[in-house]
């Protein structure tokens, strides 16, 4: 059946490029050996403090992570002997168009790595040419058709990337393009991608600043008979007091169902722990506490 039933709070560290270039200043070149193995150690930090929060109980709601296998192949196999459940990512990190991490071999490797969720990450704005969209369209109903035949569950993250005209349209400001345009916008990638055939279980959502914003998204993502679909909170790597302010809006709303967000949680304790600000210790608990809160605001809505 699709659609996903349970609340997720997913503590999201899929991030590849991100830390080479952001942690690491790694830029134009893989990574070598050393620099592989610090993000990879990084990546332990992160699930550590999983780890320690999930000890402490988070109550109701499911917790679950999303880590890729570049990076994080040992912590996919921690999860599955620690029986975590886990996502797993099959795009190409930091690419403008979707495209497969594994190209026409992507099937082998979902079944090779054998994550409970299927995770994937599109850059789409309706005033994208139609050229893009049309390609982006056919990549994903290839992997949204592969993953109902092989009754595997679909995590779909999008994200709407201001095109210059509408970032103008609000003289620049990229907040007022969050709350002003990109909620729209929000609603029409949904019925897009979905009109190419994209069928997710779980659509991961950027931040909305609204509960009435929420409810249209809810909307779009269960029209057609996809009751059980859910929708959870991406934090976007944003400050804290904007992302409760996201996972307040959702939580309230009938079809949302918990969050995927990432840096937010962990960003500054890496930072620490990789310019030795932080002992690992230190950068674990703070990891810990910072998806405990979230999870709490979620939950309360305070």
């Amino acid at each position: 059946m699709k659609g996903y039933s349970n609340e997720l709070y997913i503590l999201a560290f899929d991030h590849r490029g991100t830390l080479t270039k952001g942690l690491l200043g790694v830029e134009g070149r893989p990574p070598n050996e050393e620099e592989a193995s610090r993000v990879s150690s990084m990546k332990d930090i992160i699930f550590d403090g999983f780890i320690e929060a999930k000890e402490t109980g988070i109550g109701t709601g499911e917790p679950a992570i999303l880590v890729d296998e570049t990076f994080g192949l040992q912590v996919q196999q921690k999860a599955k002997e620690m029986g975590v459940k886990f996502a797993a990512p099959v795009e190409k990190s930091g690419q403008k168009v979707f495209d497969f991490e594994y190209g026409d071999e992507f099937g082998e490797k979902i079944k090779e790595v054998n994550a409970d969720f299927v995770k994937i990450l599109v850059r789409w704005n309706p005033n994208d040419d139609e050229e893009t969209r049309e390609v982006q369209g056919k990549r994903i109903k290839t992997l949204s058709d592969w993953l109902e035949e092989n009754e595997r569950k679909f995590l779909l993250e999008f994200l709407v990337p201001a095109t210059e005209e509408q970032l103008s349209s609000v003289d620049g400001d990229q907040s007022r393009y969050d709350s002003e345009i990109r909620p729209k916008l929000a609603v029409q990638v949904v019925e897009e991608m979905r009109e190419k055939g994209a069928d997710p279980d779980i659509w991961k959502i950027e931040g909305l600043d609204t509960k009435e914003d929420c409810e249209k998204v809810s909307s779009a993502i269960k029209d057609g008979g996809r009751d059980d679909v859910i929708a959870v909170v991406l934090g976007r790597g944003a400050n804290d007091e904007k992302v409760n302010e996201w996972l307040r809006a959702g939580s309230s709303v009938d079809g949302y169902s918990g969050f995927a967000i990432g840096r937010s949680i962990f960003w500054n304790s890496l930072k620490g722990w990789h310019e030795n600000e932080k002992s690992r210790e230190e950068a674990v608990s703070e990891i810990a506490n910072s998806y405990l809160n979230f999870i709490s605001v979620y939950q309360n809505g305070s």
